[in-house]
């Protein structure tokens, strides 16, 4: 049998991540919080989910805010 995972973003794709992020900090405070241009400058969830797939760094922070979101649900 498979243990059960404590991943919180086990399941999660990096779409469902940011539009979470958003709908939480919105555009203005994520861009507080993780300082990408993509951010700041005529943000969307297509020009970001670009960028971030291709930025590993850049996807990392955006990871770990959510993480630290989820926790702070608790």
């Amino acid at each position: 049998m498979h243990e059960p995972t404590h991943n919180p973003l086990h399941g999660m794709t990096l779409e469902q991540i940011l539009n979470a992020l958003v709908a939480h900090y919105q555009w203005e405070g994520l861009a507080q919080r993780v300082d990408i241009r993509c951010f700041k400058s005529d943000p969307s969830i297509k020009s970001s989910l670009t960028f971030l797939r291709k930025t590993p760094w850049a996807r990392e922070k955006v990871e770990r805010l959510y993480v630290q979101l989820q926790r702070g649900k608790r």
